[in-house]
């Protein structure tokens, strides 16, 4: 038989991966700590999931005390659990991620001495294990666009195909074939309604709008490694 002391208590966090994009960069938001451990070190937005709450209220509570933002969709990413992750004491994370356009100027609160939008390629050596939380965050997003519609999220509501592209080359990360991708995402099924106007705000000739479709998923899906 076990008992209690066979397991020495330990404590559960939340941490959140929120990506938009911004000034033409996939952004993600941080927080500078303003107590130890790590001390003034960028970090996460999260902390401790109370007795009384789960995981998810505890998620969405510490995001908008740490800053200001509410109202996200938050998905579970992985959990995360290594025995000294966290010098305090043994510590197991929930990780939750967002990606989302048009977020608002974040508010630094509770025991974040700021916080700010970071261009993920300027991100580095965040507290605790918050950098591989933040990539596996980020390959989650990217992966999100090649099989759903969430680009078309980050464009007007008439946009162009090359508008859209861009999109997808700031989160990806990588620059696209622009015939490739406007054959790839014109071919696929109900992805984009042609709104049968053009604009020329792209310079260049008139291009055609288009305006979101309604696919739930992306078949065939929009692969990465095939630079669409």
């Amino acid at each position: 038989m076990y008992s209690p002391s066979d397991f020495p208590p330990f404590a559960v966090t939340v941490d959140l991966v929120v990506l938009t994009v911004r000034s033409d960069a996939l952004c993600a938001l941080l927080v500078r700590r303003g107590e130890a451990p790590f001390l003034g070190r960028w970090a996460l937005p999260g902390g401790f999931v109370r007795v009384s709450e789960s995981v998810d209220a505890a998620a969405a509570r510490e995001l908008a005390e740490e800053t200001g933002v509410t109202g996200l969709h938050l998905e579970q990413l992985a959990t995360y659990g290594e025995p000294r992750r966290d010098p305090r004491m043994r510590v197991v994370s929930v990780a939750y991620l967002a990606l989302a356009p048009d977020l608002p100027v974040p508010v630094a609160g509770t025991d974040a001495a700021a916080a700010s939008w970071v261009p993920v390629s300027e991100v580095s050596s965040l507290a605790f294990d918050h950098s591989r939380i933040l990539s596996d965050g980020v390959e989650r997003a990217r992966a999100k666009l090649e099989y759903t519609p969430l680009g078309t999220a980050f464009c007007s509501a008439e946009f162009t195909v090359a508008e859209l592209r861009r999109v997808y080359e700031i989160v990806w990360g990588v620059s696209l074939d622009p015939r490739n991708f406007h054959r790839k995402v014109t071919g696929v099924e109900g992805l984009l309604v042609a709104t049968g106007e053009t604009t020329a705000r792209d310079g260049g000739r008139p291009a055609a709008l288009f305006r979101r479709g309604s696919a739930a998923v992306l078949y065939p899906p929009l692969v990465r490694a095939s630079g669409v």
